[in-house]
């Protein structure tokens, strides 16, 4: 397959000096389908440009970076084939996901979206189930049981948190194209560009089956965002674009005893 043939790029997001940069790489390289793979980042430093060069990817750099909805959108519009994976430095992708995400397109050439299930990685073990995931996983029925087009389906799975994980989402950019990402949120720049997508005509495809990790571990923003409350505020700006605010409030307050399951 050459180039002008492949349909879906891994943009890793990278930033400063991640440990497990190397392996997020690796487990994009080692795809059953022959997926591109770039890296792009806002902090260009000799780690990267070495893990770069070790593996002969392309560095596609943001030389005006505003913060991570920004860097999240660079990521995507870098990627220059129909389908791109905003890839997550942390995490780590399984041989058949590209795959599964270019046969997910071809049978739904109106997604969105499309995006897996998916499992934890903590303390290096692999998670499949915990009561967050379980959450999660029941949230995405509207999306399981339909193909994913109705705007009122796609946008009953948001109506109570975010179950979508960001990483594991693969983007057709012939139908999104950024500005997507919020720039001024810190947590929730995806669970907010999934409710502009949902108001769009186009599916959100769910793959069924766990075919990423989203490592969780105490750098990771999220656990950041988590401590200081940050999300649990976003959570409610966002819950207020489905509820009236007294509902919103009180959703959020339920969602903030979810956090307990990111704590490392």
């Amino acid at each position: 397959m050459t180039d002008q043939d492949c349909l879906h790029t891994f943009a890793v997001l990278a930033y400063k000096e991640s440990p497990y940069l190397e392996t997020c790489i690796q487990s994009a390289l080692a795809q059953e389908y022959p997926s591109r793979v770039i890296i792009a980042t806002s902090t260009p430093n000799q780690f990267i440009r070495d893990l770069a060069t070790k593996y002969q990817l392309p560095i596609k750099v943001n030389d005006t970076p505003r913060g991570i909805g920004a860097d999240f959108d660079f990521a995507l519009q870098s990627g220059e084939t129909k389908l791109v994976t905003v890839t997550h430095q942390d995490d780590v992708y399984d041989s058949n996901y590209s795959k599964a995400m270019v046969e997910a397109y071809q049978r739904h050439p109106d997604s969105l979206i499309i995006f897996p299930d998916y499992y934890e990685l903590r303390n290096g073990e692999k998670v499949e189930q915990n009561t967050l995931l379980k959450v999660k996983h029941f949230l995405l029925w509207p999306l399981r049981w339909t193909s994913g087009k109705s705007k009122f389906m796609k946008r009953m799975a948001l109506r109570f948190g975010d179950p979508i994980c960001c990483p594991a989402v693969t983007f057709n950019t012939q139908k999104v194209q950024p500005p997507l990402f919020d720039n001024e949120m810190k947590n929730n720049v995806d669970w907010h560009a999934w409710e502009v997508l949902s108001k769009k005509p186009g599916n959100f495809t769910f793959v069924d089956q766990k075919l990423m990790g989203h490592r969780i571990h105490a750098d990771s923003a999220t656990t950041e965002n988590i401590q200081d409350h940050t999300r649990t505020k976003e959570d409610y700006q966002i819950l207020q674009r489905f509820w009236p605010k007294w509902i919103a409030k009180k959703i959020a307050k339920l969602d903030a005893r979810s956090e307990k399951s990111n704590q490392t």
